[in-house]
């Protein structure tokens, strides 16, 4: 043990000079020798010749081999520092575990295989700082990770989670091309039974999906009711329990013709003095049948325009069903009670609901806007003297997009050709105005 020692300290002088990458290396080659691993080159050692390290730390000059390697002192030299001293330790305290490792046992061969491997991947990362896997290593070592053992994983080039993260990212490769198979499955329907299954259902509110089926077989097309369900799924169509349901604007558009839409509007004089207006528009014409102004709406006055509504309908062959207004405390029982009388019925809006009653909302806001926001009201008759000026313009003149840009009293369906002079009549001094063709006189 004591001649292992003084050969040991031999090379470390004889390493004087060199890097302490290539000088851990030169004690790793000189500790096998003294080990008796590789017996061929103890031998040389012995005899004075010089050994060479694999090109990796030049050649050492073992010629100062002495018979009696006790009797020399051992000295280090004062040029190595002591980053490599511990360098050359930890380098040879690894050899001798890896050695002791491999002595015993009857695979001693191919152990030594893999020590040589490893020394070879601890050279390779001291020179490579970083290691740029192709996809078929990463494949091999995540194909190899359960065949590993986790003591083992240390010496690898990559760290355990990385290799796992490797056999992941293959598994979901795997099952994402699985997903993408070409799958057998229920032929599409071509887009005409499209299209028809779509017109059904909007057609038919109250049609279900066997419904629907039921009348594409009788038409020569057979569709399953699922396939009708995505359809109209797709297509953004609700099930014929949402699609059956009533909504304002389709209640408006069944009672139009029988409906009348009434509402209450203030207007403040120039004198400080609120006047109110009362209103009843007819749903299907747009016309305003009666407008009235009053500085007190009492239940006896609102009763009183409520009858003058039902003489006004008559007149025009009007037949009233709903009545149409908010929650206002300004709409009397006793006024409802009188058109109630005659068959009508009186549909209250929603709280804070103004498009429940938008015809209505939208005829004030056309009134203020184009007449009374101009206009400094004085009297209750000044404001009767606005608003009559205002519906005849408005149901006789004012064209209305509902009608096909044509006023609500407009009864000639036939476009006129324009020929000779255009004429301007002016209503409230040229605040309303409407445009004529001048009749020439035969």
């Amino acid at each position: 043990m004591a001649s292992s020692d003084s050969r040991l300290a031999v090379c470390a002088r004889d390493c004087r000079g060199l890097s302490a990458a290539r000088a851990a290396d030169a004690v790793a080659i000189c500790s096998e020798v003294v080990l008796g691993l590789l017996p061929v080159r103890g031998v040389d050692l012995l005899r004075g010749r010089r050994l060479h390290c694999a090109g990796l730390c030049g050649s050492i000059n073992t010629s100062r081999v002495c018979a009696d390697p006790l009797k020399r002192p051992m000295t280090w030299p004062d040029r190595i520092p002591a980053r490599v001293v511990g360098s050359l330790i930890y380098s040879l305290l690894r050899i001798l575990l890896d050695a002791l490792a491999t002595r015993d046992g009857g695979q001693g061969g191919l152990q030594a295989k893999l020590l040589a491997l490893r020394r070879q991947v601890q050279v390779l990362e001291r020179h490579i700082k970083r290691v740029h896997w192709s996809p078929g290593d990463r494949m091999v070592l995540a194909a190899l990770r359960d065949r590993i053992p986790r003591s083992a994983w240390a010496g690898l080039l990559v760290k355990p989670e990385t290799v796992l993260g490797w056999h992941r990212a293959l598994v979901r490769r795997k099952w994402a091309a699985y997903s993408v198979r070409p799958r057998p499955g229920r032929p599409q329907i071509s887009a005409g039974c499209r299209q028809l299954i779509l017109r059904m259902a909007r057609e038919n509110q109250g049609w279900g999906y066997f419904r629907i089926r039921g009348e594409l077989l009788k038409v020569g097309h057979q569709v399953a009711a699922t396939t009708i369900r995505s359809v109209l799924l797709g297509a953004g169509v609700p099930p014929a329990g949402r699609r059956s349901q009533l909504t304002w604007k389709q209640f408006l558009a069944a009672h139009a013709e029988t409906l009348v839409a009434t509402d209450f509007f203030s207007v403040e004089t120039v004198f400080f003095k609120r006047l109110y207006v009362l209103i009843y528009v007819h749903l299907a014409s747009r016309r305003v049948l009666l407008a009235s102004c009053t500085s007190e709406p009492n239940a006896s006055w609102v009763a009183q325009q409520a009858r003058n509504l039902s003489w006004k309908l008559e007149e025009e062959g009007i037949e009233l069903s709903v009545l149409i207004h908010d929650r206002d405390k300004k709409f009397a029982a006793l006024a409802d009670r009188v058109l109630t009388s005659q068959g009508a019925r009186v549909v209250l809006t929603p709280l804070m609901a103004p498009r429940a009653n938008a015809h209505a909302e939208r005829w004030i806001g056309s009134c203020r806007q184009e007449c009374l926001d101009w206009m400094l009201v004085v009297n209750q008759r000044h404001l009767e003297t606005l608003i009559h000026e205002y519906c005849l313009h408005y149901n006789d003149e004012r064209p209305h997009r509902s009608h096909n840009l044509r006023p609500p009293a407009f009864r000639i369906d036939r476009i006129r050709v324009a020929a000779g002079q255009i004429e301007r009549r002016t209503r409230l001094g040229g605040l309303l105005s409407d445009y004529r063709p001048v009749s020439v006189a035969a």
